[in-house]
């Protein structure tokens, strides 16, 4: 292994550099690089997404791409089209427009003078799915990436669908982009900025709406689904993901999958493991810095030869909704993830569970009914957590008391679990369209029970997302419900738990009818790794450029809690995020947000389901006398044959409405 020199190099910033696309559209990207890369071109890291690079991801743009650039990269963060100063309108998510014009980024990038003519991709969440998709169409220049909070398959591992249930991530997220991507350009950079804002607002879609009229695995969400075609992808691959996060099983399919491809997985939420959460943090951009020596720069820094595999074995702590750090250790696999570790079989019987190291007993019969009221699934936490709220899972005691429990004995020694467990059922429905939620739980001495991992399954896509079918009613079936990958160990002492339910809100939008369902049998497949006694890999400290400087003018805060009308019945989750307003003196831009939502369901109605999200946004330019903001809703319910959405979009100019929009659409379920 060889290292670099120490010098830093000075580094130049153009902050709105115009890239043409060949239809006529004009990207704009703002550009960190060597002032010396005219004489000794570099090659170019490009991080390529909609969250607006001025005003958006500005703060963490300014702890990592500088970093990088003083080391002797170009790097490029580019806003998508119809997003942030770009040009042009956005239609959807990694439509092949989107692609397209990032194979042209890449291609011009490469053609530049200060470029050494190799490329490499590099992002987190919609940053990190277009890395895979674009190096899935294998531009020349192309030669490795980095993909961090990402997924391989769009229709079972995103925030739409799961296990073939209607996540409410579809809605809640959609209006998150429906507020991010309404937003105008920064009228300081484009003359025609209110043109630009006008045509975004009138043209911006309710993605909410499109992705629930695709609810099979069809081509639509084959598209874009790098698991359809692992092969396609050339470029070298690090994939980096968080047990905090939603996106846990995409690093261990890339290992699998990919030769060479290398993966970490932390302890982390949604975010980039220098500055996330919870603790401990690592050096990533060293071990980025590595990678990029490596297969950009021709050097020899070892990156090769390192663990194919590299997770973190998490301690098993208390429930709570929000951890700071997380003790445990780093575990390494020097060849694939995890799909080679045993796996032990323990059999459920009325109410236990064999305890792992035990004889399993032969399969027992027994019938237990599951009829979960329908606000079962209120300690389930964030489906992907990244606002840095109270939004991990916490104690799951009431969400048990009412699911079907299968507890173990106690066990004798600490148990590493290490992979995606799965549990195998038999069970009988008494309605054709229903749902089953399944929770490994950590099991305390006092009775607290803290969630390890968990999987959902709509009953009619037991056999397949692509082909479903209506349950045969009355009739004993065997389903699998596989659950998200994981890394955690329970002491020594404490106990396993499964625990089964027919609902779990707000997670998910329930079955239009209430389901019992009938447990007759079945087993937990759990992946468990001989016990690490320490650390068996070791990562360098975080590093990062300085932090970006602000003025706050409102502090933000993070709210989530649970109201009960004692009248109704009605249950409801209210969420309020305000995410502060703050003035940044190198832009002169101020911002403020405000998001809420609400998830409301009566415990024995499924049909009483729903969800409204409102986000405020405000754009000022004190100096200018600008002052702009976007006021969106959305709002979700349904009957027993069909999904009912509304949407509105209010823009303002100072005090002034300038530009409103409805609308709305009922979507036919189909076996959902």
């Amino acid at each position: 292994m060889t290292t670099r020199p120490n010098a830093l190099r000075d580094i130049i910033e153009i902050p709105d550099q115009i890239i043409p696309l060949s239809d006529g559209t004009r990207l704009s990207a703002r550009i960190w690089r060597p002032d010396d890369a005219g004489d000794s071109p570099v090659p170019v890291i490009l991080e390529y997404l909609p969250y607006r690079k001025r005003d958006g991801t500005i703060a963490r743009d300014a702890l990592t791409h500088p970093w990088f650039a003083k080391r002797g990269y170009a790097c490029l963060r580019v806003d998508i089209r119809g997003n942030g100063d770009s040009q042009g309108l956005m239609s959807d998510e990694y439509t092949p427009q989107e692609l397209s014009d990032a194979v042209e980024v890449i291609n011009w990038a490469a053609a530049q003078p200060w470029c050494s003519g190799t490329v490499g991709m590099m992002g987190i969440s919609w940053g990190g799915f277009n890395a895979l998709q674009v190096a899935a169409l294998r531009p020349e220049p192309l030669r490795a990436i980095i993909t961090l909070c990402s997924t391989v398959d769009r229709f079972a591992d995103d925030i739409h669908y799961k296990g073939g249930c209607l996540l409410n991530e579809n809605l809640g997220w959609g209006a998150t982009m429906w507020c991010y991507s309404s937003r105008p350009p920064d009228p300081a950079l484009r003359p025609d900025w209110r043109e630009m804002w006008l045509e975004r607002l009138e043209h911006e879609p309710f993605l909410p709406a499109l992705w629930l009229k695709h609810q099979r695995r069809d081509s639509y969400w084959q598209h874009g689904s790098v698991c359809e075609d692992f092969s396609a992808i050339t470029a070298a691959t690090l994939a980096v993901g968080g047990w905090g996060d939603a996106y846990k099983n995409a690093v261990p399919a890339l290992v699998e999958h990919l030769p060479g491809a290398k993966g970490i997985v932390g302890p982390w939420v949604h975010k980039y493991p220098h500055f996330a959460v919870p603790e401990p943090r690592i050096g990533f951009l060293q071990e980025a810095l590595r990678w990029w020596d490596h297969w950009l720069g021709g050097q020899d820094t070892g990156v090769e030869d390192d663990p194919a595999y590299r997770a973190y074995v998490m301690d098993g702590v208390r429930p709570a909704t929000w951890y700071s750090d997380r003790p445990g250790r780093w575990i390494a696999e020097r060849d694939g993830a995890t799909a080679h570790l045993p796996v032990q079989t323990l059999a459920l019987g009325p109410g236990t569970l064999d305890a792992p190291g035990s004889q399993t007993r032969q399969p027992a019969r027994f019938d237990i009914p599951v009829a979960s009221p329908q606000s079962c699934g209120l300690a389930a936490g964030e489906y992907c957590a990244i606002w840095l709220g109270p939004e991990m899972p916490g104690d799951q005691r009431g969400d048990d008391a009412l699911s079907a429990c299968f507890d173990s004995a106690p066990i004798g020694a600490d148990l590493d679990i290490v992979g995606a467990p799965a549990l195998r059922l038999r069970l009988r429905a008494d309605q054709a369209q229903g749902q089953i939620a399944v929770r490994l739980n950590h099991l305390h001495g006092d009775g607290a029970s803290t969630r390890i991992t968990y999987g959902v399954l709509n009953l009619a896509h037991r056999d397949s997302h692509a082909d479903p079918a209506p349950m045969p009613v009355g009739d004993e079936v065997e389903i699998t419900v596989p659950l998200d990958h994981i890394a955690y160990r329970i002491p020594a002492g404490d106990r396993i738990r499964v625990a089964v339910s027919s609902a779990y809100w707000p997670l998910i939008w329930p079955a239009p009818q209430p389901v019992t369902l009938t447990l007759t049998g079945g087993a937990l497949d759990l992946p468990v790794r001989a016990t690490a006694q320490g650390d068996e890999w070791q990562f360098p400290p975080p590093d990062a450029e300085a932090a970006l400087q602000t003025q706050v003018l409102r502090p933000g805060g993070n709210t989530r809690r649970v109201e009960t009308d004692m009248g109704s019945g009605v249950v409801t989750l209210v969420i309020e995020d305000d995410f502060g307003k703050d003035e940044d003196p190198s832009t002169g831009i101020t911002t403020g947000t405000i998001a809420r939502e609400r998830w409301s369901i009566h415990p024995d109605d499924p049909l009483s389901a729903r969800g409204r999200c409102h986000w405020s946004h405000e754009f000022e330019r004190r100096a200018d006398g600008i002052a702009l903001r976007t006021e969106t809703y959305c709002e979700m319910s349904s009957d027993d044959a069909a999904f009912h959405l509304s949407w509105r979009l209010e823009a303002y100019e100072g005090d002034t409405l300038i530009h409103a929009r409805d609308g709305s659409d009922s979507i036919p379920r189909d076996h959902l």
